[in-house]
Protein backbone atom coordinates (compact mmCIF):
# COMPACT_ATOMS: atom_id res chain seq x y z
CA UNK A 1 0.00 0.00 0.00
CA UNK A 2 1.41 3.36 -1.25
CA UNK A 3 1.83 6.16 1.16
CA UNK A 4 -0.62 9.38 1.31
CA UNK A 5 1.70 11.81 0.19
CA UNK A 6 0.62 14.87 3.09
CA UNK A 7 2.20 18.58 1.31
CA UNK A 8 2.04 20.78 4.58
CA UNK A 9 2.00 24.86 3.42
CA UNK A 10 3.78 26.31 6.37
CA UNK A 11 6.65 25.57 8.47
CA UNK A 12 5.42 27.14 11.62
CA UNK A 13 4.12 26.07 14.96
CA UNK A 14 0.84 24.49 13.38
CA UNK A 15 2.88 22.53 10.89
CA UNK A 16 5.38 20.94 13.27
CA UNK A 17 2.92 19.79 15.77
CA UNK A 18 0.79 17.77 12.86
CA UNK A 19 4.56 16.21 11.60
CA UNK A 20 5.40 15.50 14.85
CA UNK A 21 1.83 13.59 15.54
CA UNK A 22 1.65 11.98 11.96
CA UNK A 23 5.02 10.43 12.96
CA UNK A 24 3.66 9.09 16.44
CA UNK A 25 0.81 7.90 14.77
CA UNK A 26 2.69 5.84 12.54
CA UNK A 27 0.43 6.32 10.09
CA UNK A 28 0.69 5.15 6.60
CA UNK A 29 2.31 9.12 5.48
CA UNK A 30 5.12 10.92 3.88
CA UNK A 31 4.58 14.43 5.15
CA UNK A 32 6.60 17.70 3.29
CA UNK A 33 6.80 20.34 5.44
CA UNK A 34 7.06 23.95 2.76
CA UNK A 35 8.46 26.56 4.99
CA UNK A 36 9.44 30.04 3.06
CA UNK A 37 12.09 30.63 5.60
CA UNK A 38 15.73 29.37 5.62
CA UNK A 39 15.37 28.17 8.84
CA UNK A 40 12.95 24.88 10.22
CA UNK A 41 10.37 25.08 12.14
CA UNK A 42 10.98 27.10 15.90
CA UNK A 43 8.79 28.15 18.45
CA UNK A 44 7.71 31.51 17.82
CA UNK A 45 6.22 32.29 20.87
CA UNK A 46 10.06 32.85 22.48
CA UNK A 47 11.18 35.49 20.06
CA UNK A 48 11.47 38.24 22.37
CA UNK A 49 13.11 36.26 24.97
CA UNK A 50 15.87 35.56 22.36
CA UNK A 51 15.73 39.40 21.84
CA UNK A 52 16.26 40.05 25.68
CA UNK A 53 18.86 37.27 25.48
CA UNK A 54 17.33 34.74 27.76
CA UNK A 55 17.32 31.85 24.69
CA UNK A 56 19.63 31.31 22.02
CA UNK A 57 18.18 31.00 18.45
CA UNK A 58 19.03 27.51 17.88
CA UNK A 59 17.00 26.29 20.75
CA UNK A 60 13.79 27.30 19.33
CA UNK A 61 13.87 24.64 16.57
CA UNK A 62 10.64 22.36 17.00
CA UNK A 63 10.93 18.63 15.74
CA UNK A 64 9.26 17.31 13.37
CA UNK A 65 9.43 13.59 13.69
CA UNK A 66 10.28 11.65 9.98
CA UNK A 67 8.60 14.84 7.83
CA UNK A 68 10.92 16.33 4.91
CA UNK A 69 11.25 19.79 6.07
CA UNK A 70 12.00 22.28 2.94
CA UNK A 71 13.22 25.10 3.88
CA UNK A 72 13.53 28.57 1.43
CA UNK A 73 10.59 26.84 -0.43
CA UNK A 74 7.92 29.24 -0.79
CA UNK A 75 4.51 27.95 -2.06
CA UNK A 76 3.07 31.08 -5.02
CA UNK A 77 0.06 28.73 -6.18
CA UNK A 78 -2.28 25.48 -4.87
CA UNK A 79 -4.11 24.16 -7.54
CA UNK A 80 -6.92 21.96 -5.63
CA UNK A 81 -8.45 20.10 -8.36
CA UNK A 82 -5.27 19.35 -9.81
CA UNK A 83 -3.83 18.79 -6.19
CA UNK A 84 -0.86 20.28 -7.10
CA UNK A 85 1.74 23.41 -5.77
CA UNK A 86 4.04 25.52 -7.64
CA UNK A 87 6.92 26.79 -5.63
CA UNK A 88 8.75 30.43 -5.89
CA UNK A 89 11.56 28.66 -7.94
CA UNK A 90 9.12 27.18 -10.71
CA UNK A 91 8.78 23.63 -10.22
CA UNK A 92 5.61 21.82 -9.55
CA UNK A 93 4.86 18.94 -6.71
CA UNK A 94 1.68 16.94 -6.37
CA UNK A 95 0.23 15.43 -2.98
CA UNK A 96 -2.66 13.47 -2.01
CA UNK A 97 -3.81 15.40 0.94
CA UNK A 98 -3.10 19.23 1.59
CA UNK A 99 -2.77 21.31 4.58
CA UNK A 100 -2.31 25.06 4.79
CA UNK A 101 -0.67 26.02 8.04
CA UNK A 102 0.35 29.64 6.51
CA UNK A 103 -0.16 31.50 9.95
CA UNK A 104 -0.82 35.07 10.05
CA UNK A 105 0.95 38.32 9.39
CA UNK A 106 1.54 41.22 11.20
CA UNK A 107 -1.24 43.75 11.65
CA UNK A 108 0.27 47.47 10.16
CA UNK A 109 -1.41 50.83 10.91
CA UNK A 110 -1.98 54.13 9.34
CA UNK A 111 0.76 55.56 10.47
CA UNK A 112 2.82 58.58 8.91
CA UNK A 113 6.36 58.43 8.30
CA UNK A 114 9.50 56.11 7.30
CA UNK A 115 8.53 52.26 7.32
CA UNK A 116 10.49 49.36 6.98
CA UNK A 117 13.52 47.76 9.04
CA UNK A 118 15.89 50.07 7.01
CA UNK A 119 14.13 53.11 9.47
CA UNK A 120 14.39 51.99 12.45
CA UNK A 121 10.52 50.31 12.69
CA UNK A 122 10.33 46.72 13.02
CA UNK A 123 8.35 43.75 13.26
CA UNK A 124 8.65 40.63 15.21
CA UNK A 125 7.41 38.11 13.41
CA UNK A 126 10.13 35.95 12.67
CA UNK A 127 14.05 34.50 13.75
CA UNK A 128 15.04 37.23 10.52
CA UNK A 129 12.79 39.85 12.29
CA UNK A 130 14.68 39.01 15.62
CA UNK A 131 17.98 39.53 14.19
CA UNK A 132 17.12 43.02 12.22
CA UNK A 133 15.95 44.40 15.65
CA UNK A 134 18.67 43.33 17.79
CA UNK A 135 21.26 44.56 15.89
CA UNK A 136 19.13 47.87 15.92
CA UNK A 137 19.06 47.72 19.34
CA UNK A 138 22.91 47.27 20.06
CA UNK A 139 23.01 51.31 18.56
CA UNK A 140 20.10 52.62 20.36
CA UNK A 141 18.73 54.61 23.16
CA UNK A 142 15.54 54.84 23.03
CA UNK A 143 12.47 52.61 21.64
CA UNK A 144 8.91 52.91 21.45
CA UNK A 145 6.31 49.70 20.83
CA UNK A 146 2.99 50.27 19.81
CA UNK A 147 0.53 47.28 20.52
CA UNK A 148 0.32 46.81 24.00
CA UNK A 149 -0.87 42.84 23.73
CA UNK A 150 1.51 39.81 24.62
CA UNK A 151 3.68 40.57 21.64
CA UNK A 152 4.07 44.29 22.71
CA UNK A 153 5.12 43.96 26.41
CA UNK A 154 7.08 40.81 25.94
CA UNK A 155 8.90 43.15 23.42
CA UNK A 156 8.71 46.27 25.53
CA UNK A 157 10.56 44.36 28.33
CA UNK A 158 13.37 42.35 25.84
CA UNK A 159 14.16 46.09 24.78
CA UNK A 160 14.45 47.20 28.45
CA UNK A 161 16.14 44.25 29.35
CA UNK A 162 19.33 45.52 26.49
CA UNK A 163 19.41 48.45 28.30
CA UNK A 164 16.90 50.69 26.23
CA UNK A 165 14.46 53.20 27.55
CA UNK A 166 10.90 51.59 26.40
CA UNK A 167 7.57 53.30 26.00
CA UNK A 168 4.29 51.41 25.32
CA UNK A 169 1.92 53.15 22.99
CA UNK A 170 -1.75 50.98 23.16
CA UNK A 171 -4.62 52.15 22.01
CA UNK A 172 -7.04 49.79 24.22
CA UNK A 173 -8.18 50.90 27.60
CA UNK A 174 -5.52 49.00 29.27
CA UNK A 175 -2.93 46.71 28.60
CA UNK A 176 -3.70 42.89 27.23
CA UNK A 177 -7.51 44.35 26.92
CA UNK A 178 -8.56 40.64 25.41
CA UNK A 179 -7.33 38.85 28.01
CA UNK A 180 -7.11 40.76 31.31
CA UNK A 181 -9.77 42.86 33.19
CA UNK A 182 -8.72 46.70 34.06
CA UNK A 183 -7.52 45.92 37.54
CA UNK A 184 -5.14 43.13 35.92
CA UNK A 185 -4.18 45.23 33.39
CA UNK A 186 -3.06 48.11 35.80
CA UNK A 187 -1.19 45.65 38.07
CA UNK A 188 0.70 44.50 34.91
CA UNK A 189 1.68 48.36 34.01
CA UNK A 190 2.83 48.24 37.55
CA UNK A 191 5.48 45.91 37.10
CA UNK A 192 6.41 47.31 33.77
CA UNK A 193 6.63 50.48 35.54
CA UNK A 194 9.23 48.91 37.56
CA UNK A 195 11.58 47.85 35.10
CA UNK A 196 11.16 51.41 33.72
CA UNK A 197 8.68 51.03 30.13
CA UNK A 198 6.33 53.75 30.29
CA UNK A 199 2.48 52.95 29.15
CA UNK A 200 0.28 55.37 27.37
CA UNK A 201 -3.18 53.92 27.20
CA UNK A 202 -5.90 55.25 25.45
CA UNK A 203 -4.08 56.14 22.38
CA UNK A 204 -5.12 56.19 18.75
CA UNK A 205 -2.16 55.90 16.13
CA UNK A 206 0.56 57.84 16.56
CA UNK A 207 2.35 59.33 13.64
CA UNK A 208 6.00 58.64 13.08
CA UNK A 209 8.55 61.08 12.89
CA UNK A 210 11.70 61.75 11.21
CA UNK A 211 12.92 61.45 7.64
CA UNK A 212 15.20 58.72 6.51
CA UNK A 213 15.22 56.82 9.88
CA UNK A 214 12.51 57.17 12.51
CA UNK A 215 13.38 60.04 15.03
CA UNK A 216 10.30 60.16 17.19
CA UNK A 217 6.37 59.39 17.76
CA UNK A 218 3.66 62.15 17.92
CA UNK A 219 0.94 61.20 20.19
CA UNK A 220 -3.12 62.19 18.99
CA UNK A 221 -2.78 64.64 21.75
CA UNK A 222 -0.03 66.55 20.84
CA UNK A 223 3.16 65.04 22.98
CA UNK A 224 6.23 63.90 21.43
CA UNK A 225 8.54 61.33 22.44
CA UNK A 226 12.11 60.79 20.67
CA UNK A 227 12.62 57.27 19.46
CA UNK A 228 15.63 55.59 17.56
CA UNK A 229 14.01 52.53 16.75
CA UNK A 230 9.59 51.91 16.98
CA UNK A 231 8.20 48.22 16.99
CA UNK A 232 4.75 47.64 15.26
CA UNK A 233 3.10 45.14 17.79
CA UNK A 234 -0.51 45.99 16.63
CA UNK A 235 -1.79 42.39 16.33
CA UNK A 236 -1.92 39.60 13.35
CA UNK A 237 -4.50 38.71 10.69
CA UNK A 238 -4.81 35.45 8.96
CA UNK A 239 -2.00 34.67 5.85
CA UNK A 240 -4.94 33.73 3.62
CA UNK A 241 -3.46 35.23 0.16
CA UNK A 242 -2.95 31.23 -1.12
CA UNK A 243 -5.58 29.89 -0.27
CA UNK A 244 -8.35 32.64 -1.37
CA UNK A 245 -6.22 32.73 -5.15
CA UNK A 246 -7.05 28.84 -5.24
CA UNK A 247 -10.80 29.72 -4.75
CA UNK A 248 -11.01 28.60 -1.14
CA UNK A 249 -13.83 29.98 1.47
CA UNK A 250 -11.84 32.96 3.08
CA UNK A 251 -13.57 35.21 5.49
CA UNK A 252 -11.26 36.27 8.32
CA UNK A 253 -9.64 32.91 8.02
CA UNK A 254 -9.66 30.04 6.13
CA UNK A 255 -12.57 28.90 6.85
CA UNK A 256 -13.05 24.99 7.62
CA UNK A 257 -15.39 22.65 9.60
CA UNK A 258 -15.57 20.40 12.65
CA UNK A 259 -13.11 18.20 10.12
CA UNK A 260 -10.74 20.71 9.52
CA UNK A 261 -11.28 20.98 5.96
CA UNK A 262 -12.25 23.19 3.60
CA UNK A 263 -12.10 21.40 0.70
CA UNK A 264 -11.71 17.62 -0.54
CA UNK A 265 -8.56 16.44 0.58
CA UNK A 266 -7.77 20.46 2.12
CA UNK A 267 -7.48 21.24 5.48
CA UNK A 268 -6.62 24.64 6.95
CA UNK A 269 -5.02 25.00 10.85
CA UNK A 270 -3.38 27.17 13.45
CA UNK A 271 -3.53 30.81 13.05
CA UNK A 272 -4.76 31.05 8.99
CA UNK A 273 -8.16 28.96 9.82
CA UNK A 274 -11.22 29.95 10.81
CA UNK A 275 -13.67 27.87 12.83
CA UNK A 276 -17.08 27.97 13.60
CA UNK A 277 -16.67 31.88 12.52
CA UNK A 278 -13.73 32.31 15.01
CA UNK A 279 -10.17 33.00 14.15
CA UNK A 280 -8.48 31.46 17.19
CA UNK A 281 -4.38 32.93 16.67
CA UNK A 282 -3.02 30.95 20.02
CA UNK A 283 -0.57 28.34 19.97
CA UNK A 284 -2.69 25.93 22.19
CA UNK A 285 -5.49 25.94 19.80
CA UNK A 286 -2.96 25.21 16.76
CA UNK A 287 -1.71 22.21 18.75
CA UNK A 288 -5.27 20.92 19.38
CA UNK A 289 -6.38 21.34 15.71
CA UNK A 290 -3.06 19.83 14.59
CA UNK A 291 -3.76 16.74 17.21
CA UNK A 292 -7.09 16.04 15.40
CA UNK A 293 -5.85 16.46 11.79
CA UNK A 294 -3.06 13.78 12.36
CA UNK A 295 -5.22 11.36 14.08
CA UNK A 296 -7.69 11.86 10.85
CA UNK A 297 -4.89 11.67 8.30
CA UNK A 298 -3.01 8.93 9.91
CA UNK A 299 -6.36 7.03 10.01
CA UNK A 300 -5.97 6.56 13.49
CA UNK A 301 -9.04 8.46 14.83
CA UNK A 302 -11.18 8.91 11.54
CA UNK A 303 -13.88 10.16 13.70
CA UNK A 304 -11.67 13.26 15.49
CA UNK A 305 -13.49 16.34 15.33
CA UNK A 306 -12.03 19.82 16.37
CA UNK A 307 -14.94 21.46 18.56
CA UNK A 308 -13.16 24.00 19.97
CA UNK A 309 -10.45 24.73 22.18
CA UNK A 310 -10.63 26.34 25.75
CA UNK A 311 -9.81 29.85 26.43
CA UNK A 312 -5.77 29.85 27.54
CA UNK A 313 -3.23 32.73 27.99
CA UNK A 314 0.14 33.38 29.38
CA UNK A 315 2.96 35.50 29.42
CA UNK A 316 5.79 34.88 30.74
CA UNK A 317 8.90 37.26 30.47
CA UNK A 318 11.03 37.35 33.55
CA UNK A 319 9.07 39.83 35.84
CA UNK A 320 6.48 40.40 33.88
CA UNK A 321 3.90 37.53 33.32
CA UNK A 322 0.26 36.60 33.19
CA UNK A 323 -1.92 33.51 32.86
CA UNK A 324 -6.01 33.57 31.89
CA UNK A 325 -7.87 31.38 31.85
CA UNK A 326 -12.07 31.10 30.23
CA UNK A 327 -13.55 34.49 30.61
CA UNK A 328 -12.99 36.94 33.20
CA UNK A 329 -15.49 40.02 31.41
CA UNK A 330 -18.07 41.51 33.08
CA UNK A 331 -21.38 39.42 31.11
CA UNK A 332 -18.91 36.24 32.44
CA UNK A 333 -19.49 37.78 36.13
CA UNK A 334 -23.04 38.72 35.69
CA UNK A 335 -24.98 36.11 38.43
CA UNK A 336 -21.27 34.71 39.44
CA UNK A 337 -19.18 34.89 42.22
CA UNK A 338 -15.86 36.68 42.16
CA UNK A 339 -12.78 36.35 44.57
CA UNK A 340 -10.26 38.74 43.94
CA UNK A 341 -6.81 39.57 46.27
CA UNK A 342 -3.70 41.62 44.76
CA UNK A 343 -1.35 43.99 46.20
CA UNK A 344 -0.41 47.23 43.76
CA UNK A 345 2.67 47.71 45.19
CA UNK A 346 4.20 44.55 43.78
CA UNK A 347 2.28 44.46 40.44
CA UNK A 348 0.08 41.38 41.99
CA UNK A 349 -3.59 40.74 41.13
CA UNK A 350 -5.53 37.17 41.20
CA UNK A 351 -9.10 36.82 40.18
CA UNK A 352 -11.28 33.85 40.13
CA UNK A 353 -14.48 33.56 38.60
CA UNK A 354 -17.41 30.84 39.58
CA UNK A 355 -20.11 29.21 39.13
CA UNK A 356 -20.95 27.43 41.74
CA UNK A 357 -18.44 25.18 42.64
CA UNK A 358 -16.69 25.35 38.98
CA UNK A 359 -14.18 27.75 37.86
CA UNK A 360 -15.68 29.96 34.54
CA UNK A 361 -12.46 32.13 34.32
CA UNK A 362 -9.38 33.43 36.30
CA UNK A 363 -6.50 35.52 35.82
CA UNK A 364 -2.65 35.94 37.70
CA UNK A 365 -0.75 38.57 37.28
CA UNK A 366 2.72 38.63 38.98
CA UNK A 367 2.77 35.19 40.59
CA UNK A 368 2.00 32.09 38.40
CA UNK A 369 2.65 29.59 41.34
CA UNK A 370 -0.72 27.91 41.38
CA UNK A 371 -0.88 28.00 37.85
CA UNK A 372 -0.39 24.76 36.55
CA UNK A 373 -3.33 23.58 39.23
CA UNK A 374 -6.06 26.61 38.48
CA UNK A 375 -5.67 25.19 34.85
CA UNK A 376 -6.07 21.73 35.82
CA UNK A 377 -9.33 22.36 37.44
CA UNK A 378 -10.26 24.75 34.68
CA UNK A 379 -9.88 22.23 31.80
CA UNK A 380 -11.01 19.43 34.32
CA UNK A 381 -13.91 21.45 35.29
CA UNK A 382 -13.52 19.48 39.04
CA UNK A 383 -15.28 20.87 41.62
CA UNK A 384 -12.97 23.46 42.95
CA UNK A 385 -14.03 22.30 46.82
CA UNK A 386 -14.32 24.47 50.57
CA UNK A 387 -11.57 26.94 49.86
CA UNK A 388 -11.23 28.10 46.54
CA UNK A 389 -8.74 30.77 47.73
CA UNK A 390 -6.21 27.76 47.67
CA UNK A 391 -6.39 27.95 43.89
CA UNK A 392 -4.96 31.58 43.89
CA UNK A 393 -2.48 31.45 46.74
CA UNK A 394 -0.51 28.59 47.73
CA UNK A 395 -0.49 27.31 51.50
CA UNK A 396 3.35 28.52 52.49
CA UNK A 397 2.57 31.85 50.78
CA UNK A 398 1.22 34.85 53.02
CA UNK A 399 -2.26 35.98 51.92
CA UNK A 400 -2.34 39.19 50.05
CA UNK A 401 -5.67 41.54 50.59
CA UNK A 402 -8.69 40.05 49.32
CA UNK A 403 -12.29 40.92 48.18
CA UNK A 404 -14.66 38.83 47.54
CA UNK A 405 -18.52 39.73 46.34
CA UNK A 406 -21.31 37.56 45.15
Amino acid sequence: MRSRRIAVVGAGMAGARLAAQLHAHAGPTETTLYGAEPQGPYNRTLLADVLAGRHRADALALPTGDARVRTGAEVVAVDIRGRALTLADGSRETYDELVLATGAEPVLPPLGGPVGPSAGVHTLRSLADCARLARDADTAARAVVIGGGVLGIATARALAARGLTVRIVHRGPHLAERHLDRLAGTALRTALDRLGVTVHTGERAPVLEGGERVTGVALADGRRTAADLVVLACGARPRTGLARAAGLAVRHGVMVDDTLACAPHTYAIGDCAEHRGVPQGLATTAWDQADVLAARLSRTGPGARYTGSPALARLTAGPVEYAAFGSCDDAAEEGADVLRIGDATRGAYKKLVLRGDRIVGAILVGDLATAGGLARAFLTGRPVGPDPLSLLVPPSSARLPEESRP
